[in-house]
């Protein structure tokens, strides 16, 4: 954008129409759709004293008796950072609605609440149309963004509706909702500090200077660590409850992306142990897609899980010492990895319709399981195609719980063999001494896990 349409520079400040127009001329070309007038329409407030622009805090400051500004340069950084972003708008995070009320574990203090906002406004009547109330019919925002042009509905069953936004966007606001919470406390942080140091008979003043003054400090930089095990063994029951854990699990990258903040911990519902700190987005990915308790959707966030990103999930699972020593996953991620993978050659196959050449798999697989892991022998899994033009309802395999695991044994070795060598009974190292011991196999049902 050119210079000239800048009005009122002054110090490196643009009015927050300007920057509106700045915003909306250097975010033209992104793949994210940015959003117009993401100063001056809701959710911006020149109270709060900034504005999220992508994963950046920017500050609005107000000069002595001047109108509300902002810096321009930290606009064009903001807007850099979000025209470099790449979308692939086939891969896709489902963001709800699930069967509660989107948790928000480490939201302390943020505003935006992206997941909560959004469950909200597509509950309402209207939809993704409606307009938010008292603005003049301009729609929100969420950190600068125009989300309803990236969102995906789907219809399950023509029932049950669904919402799902591209992973690089679920990414990109669930950093801004970091940076928001750590931004906040630090300010928060600092007005205290200030408040008890600043000298009583200066406190409700308003000190007249010459240049402009900021109503917050400017963004710190906050440094994620990486993950390094540091959890490792830690019942999830325990360790959710210690007062702190929120703040500390928002100190780490993602455990399995290695990119986005943490935001929650992921564990094993079968042993209950803690694996590590994940970001929302892949806490989604790996969660299966349930029908019922035992019925599962295979959809096709499968294919990273067990395809393109093997190595990295697998390593992921089995930082659960009870997976670990048994070689093996969680039930119902075992059975869509028997669906999946297992079972692929078994599933039909029809000519694709849009294009002479290839073939595409028919209907959409299912797999369901009686019984549990707790008593293996009895336990089975049903792999099905639903809507085969063969039958409404078509059986591919019927799987004993005992013979998948020694197929995805076997697998892991060929696909992971870093990770298999690092698993099995005799590799117990990691396996806490007191709680929730591997049950070697006697032969006998009981609690047998082999």
């Amino acid at each position: 954008m050119s210079e000239r349409v800048i009005p009122g520079r002054a110090g490196g400040l643009i009015t927050l129409g300007a920057a509106d127009a700045l915003w909306a001329g250097l975010t033209a070309d992104s793949v994210v759709p940015a959003a117009s007038a993401v100063f001056t329409c809701f959710p911006a407030d020149v109270r709060v004293g900034y504005v999220l622009l992508g994963q950046r805090v920017v500050a609005m400051v107000k000069a002595s008796g001047g109108p509300w500004s902002v810096p321009e340069i930290e606009v064009r950084r903001a807007a850099v950072e979000l025209s470099a972003m790449e979308m692939d708008r086939q891969d896709l995070v489902r963001i709800g609605p699930f069967g509660g009320a989107p948790k928000q574990e480490h939201d302390e203090g943020t505003r935006l609440r992206w997941r909560r906002r959004i469950t909200r406004e597509l509950q309402e009547p209207g939809g993704p149309e409606r307009t938010a109330r008292g603005e003049a019919g301009r729609p929100s925002h969420l950190a600068g963004i125009d989300w309803r042009q990236v969102l995906v509905e789907q219809t399950r069953d023509r029932t049950a509706r669904t919402w799902w936004l591209p992973r690089a966007v679920v990414r990109l606001l669930d950093a801004a909702e970091h940076t928001e919470t750590q931004w906040l406390h630090a300010t928060r942080t600092r007005q205290a500090n200030t408040a008890v140091t600043e000298p009583p008979s200066h406190q409700g003043q308003t000190q007249a200077t010459d240049g402009p003054q900021t109503t917050s400090p400017d963004r710190p930089t906050v440094l994620l660590r990486p993950y390094n095990g540091e959890l490792q063994g830690h019942l999830y029951s325990a360790l959710s409850r210690k007062p702190g854990i929120s703040r500390k699990v928002a100190e780490w990258t993602c455990a399995v992306c290695r990119t986005a903040p943490a935001a929650v911990l992921d564990h094993c519902h079968e042993h209950g142990y803690v694996r590590a700190p994940v970001c929302h987005s892949c806490n989604t990915q790996e969660r299966p897609d349930h029908l019922y308790s035992n019925d599962i959707r295979v959809a096709n966030h499968y294919t990273r899980l067990f395809d393109t990103h093997t190595a990295d999930w697998l390593r992921h699972w089995h930082r659960c010492p009870g997976c670990r020593a048994r070689t093996t996953l969680p039930l119902p991620h075992l059975a869509a990895w028997t669906a999946h993978v297992a079972c692929r050659s078994q599933r039909p196959t029809h000519r694709d319709a849009r294009g002479s050449r290839g073939r595409k798999p028919c209907g959409a697989l299912r797999v369901s399981w009686t019984g549990s892991h707790n008593a293996p022998r009895s336990c089975l899994l049903t792999v099905a195609v639903d809507f085969c033009p063969s039958g409404e309802h078509r059986v591919l395999a019927q799987v004993p719980y005992r013979e998948a695991a020694e197929r995805f044994s076997s697998w892991l070795a060929e696909t992971a063999p870093a990770v298999a060598a690092a698993a099995g009974p005799d590799r117990l190292d990691g396996l806490p001494a007191h709680s929730r011991p591997v049950i070697a196999d006697t032969s006998g049902e009981g609690l047998s896990l082999f």
